[in-house]
């Protein structure tokens, strides 16, 4: 991998690698773009079976962020970590403690956060070494489980996607099919539920799918029968890559709107489901409200205030839809033009404001 020819083809700003002998850290924190703000993204810890591919993995997912944050509406950039090892053995207070003391030394320009393979309990590590962290516990100021703010989102979004596909953006008595039912996806069917949505689901946890059973009298199916269930809205809220050649043609649903990450296997069966009618809220967006959530601690933790801006999940899929609409592209291409568009404007805006600076710097001369 030629890292500075990658860095250069997709705008990257900094690639950093990060050691430390005694505790065993081994991290590389990526920062795409910060032209909105600080970059914030999580850290995730993974075993790794090349060093190529931890790089590519945080590269990969900074930029994600990026688009993230940026179509949230939060003046944020991207970035990621991600640790190499096994979060089930190889964790120590020393690793984290001396991840927290190189994020500091990036003086803000790097905001982390809980990802795959870390916990509140290692973010409360990292907190004692720099204030650049989010997702500590509440004790610190912090907001706590995100998972419930996130299906908040995901329902706000649903509601949306829904208004574009059927005229209104009632759920009561859409029938919803949810794949996957951990911890977001139960909250998102709790409120499904309370407005009275009709609920299929499955896990391969079967007791996860016992609790939305018995908890919304929702219908169990096998994990490989979910694609085709007659439904209105299928929501993917597990495994990426879901939205592939062996699925596509058994989706029966007027909308795709769900909580899990990087739902279309390849783009071309995102054009795929466009060409289907299929109304599809792109995962980037409708699942933001737990970035939205963690961004608010940079504030100082409100939730009342945090909740507000999640529900703003509505008109940003509204946006996106409109910018589909507008250029006659499907909506994963929109969301993506929705975010670089808002980058550029504020890259330009101060693009302006520096030659202005410059002028008035050379007119006092």
């Amino acid at each position: 991998m030629e890292i500075f020819k990658y860095l250069e083809k997709y705008d990257y700003e900094q690639l950093l690698f990060c050691q430390d002998k005694q505790s065993g850290l081994k991290a590389i924190i990526a920062i795409h773009d910060t032209t909105l703000g600080p970059a914030l993204g999580g850290t995730r810890m993974w075993t790794y079976a090349t060093e190529e591919e931890a790089i590519e993995d945080a590269l990969r997912l900074s930029k994600g962020m990026t688009y993230k944050n940026a179509a949230a509406g939060l003046n944020l950039g991207g970035g990621k970590t991600v640790i190499i090892g096994d979060p089930r053995k190889d964790k120590n207070e020393e690793m984290f403690r001396a991840f927290g003391r190189y994020i500091q030394g990036l003086n803000g320009r790097y905001i982390t956060a809980e990802d795959v393979g870390t916990t509140v309990e290692d973010m409360d590590l990292i907190h004692e070494e720099t204030d650049f962290v989010t997702g500590i516990s509440p004790a610190f100021g912090s907001s706590g489980n995100p998972s419930p703010v996130t299906a908040y989102g995901v329902y706000r979004g649903m509601k949306a996607a829904a208004k574009e596909a059927f005229g209104t953006d009632s759920l009561e008595g859409k029938v919803v099919a949810v794949q996957g039912v951990g911890n977001v996806a139960y909250n998102l069917c709790r409120h499904l539920h309370e407005e009275g949505a009709k609920l299929i689901v499955t896990d391969i946890n079967k007791e996860s799918v016992a609790r939305a059973v018995e908890s919304f009298g929702a219908t169990a199916v096998n994990p490989d029968e979910i694609y085709g269930v007659q439904c209105d809205i299928y929501a993917p809220c597990a495994l990426g890559a879901v939205i592939n050649d062996q699925t596509i043609n058994l989706i029966k649903a007027k909308v795709i709107a769900g909580a899990a990450n990087n739902q279309l296997k390849e783009p071309v069966h995102g054009d795929q489901i466009h060409e289907k009618g299929i109304v599809y809220a792109p995962d980037y967006v409708i699942n933001a409200g737990g970035v939205i959530n963690v961004a608010d601690e940079l504030l100082g933790y409100n939730r009342e205030r945090a909740l507000k801006k999640v529900e703003t999940v509505y008109d940003t899929i509204e946006r996106v839809i409109e910018i589909a609409k507008r250029d006659n592209i499907p909506t994963y291409k929109a969301a993506d033009r929705m975010a670089e568009e808002r980058i550029e404007r504020m890259r330009n805006s101060r693009s302006q404001f520096l030659q202005n600076e410059k002028h008035i710097l050379n007119g006092r001369r």
